[in-house]
């Protein structure tokens, strides 16, 4: 049977996969985001999206857990007038952040890297793995509605975009000031689920392989 693994906590991405009925199980990875990139440098929010993507992907794959099962790792970036906001983590930097977004339009980046663990040349009658280690970035446009000041603080003191990149949800609360999606709104969660299936593809693995049985 064909192991999913999700490198990742974020509750909105196991629940994504959990209503596509995908099976899968969460390892999270201990990876230093801020170290990644000042390893690499400075990157576009693009690239930084798929960047800590493959960090966690290769950071789980690396474990014995992993062994026999497919990694994929996730990383979200909000893109705004150039600039790359991940997760505020204060409400100072959110407030910030959000009174200039409120009726504009950014662009979140979501990375997905995969990372076959499966044996290439297995002896035992299990999966062949091919050894793939790939990824991509699935974008979308969000566009804002125009926010209160009161809004906005009230979103903030309920605690949900602290931890959210770009200081906002599309599938929680924060969904009540997203006026419109260009792209694909999985993307927008942290996931997107068309883009998992052409990995999957790639590492010769159908998604259908990972639903549940009838």
């Amino acid at each position: 049977m064909t192991r999913l693994i999700l490198a990742s906590q974020s509750p909105a991405r196991t629940k994504l996969l959990t209503e596509a009925g995908i099976r899968h199980t969460v390892l999270v990875s201990d990876v230093d985001e801020d170290a990644v990139q000042a390893r690499y440098g400075i990157t576009d929010p693009h690239d930084t999206a798929l960047l800590l993507a493959r960090a966690k992907a290769e950071a789980v794959a690396a474990l014995p857990e992993a062994d026999g099962a497919l990694v994929l790792g996730c990383d979200s970036v909000f893109e705004f007038d150039g600039e790359a906001h991940g997760k505020p983590y204060t409400a100072e930097v959110a407030r910030e952040r959000m009174l200039r977004m409120s009726g504009n339009t950014g662009v979140l980046h979501t990375g997905h890297w995969l990372v076959d663990c499966r044996d290439t040349d297995p002896d035992d009658g299990t999966e062949t793995g091919t050894g793939a280690t790939l990824g991509t970035v699935a974008s979308a446009g969000v566009s804002f509605l125009d926010m209160e000041p009161e809004e906005i603080d009230a979103y903030i003191a309920t605690g949900e975009p602290l931890l959210c990149a770009g200081s906002f949800t599309i599938d929680g609360l924060g969904g009540a000031f997203i006026s419109k999606v260009d792209g694909d709104p999985h993307a927008v969660v942290g996931l997107s689920v068309s883009t998992l299936r052409g990995l999957l593809a790639q590492a010769q693995v159908r998604i259908t392989d990972l639903w549940p049985a009838p």
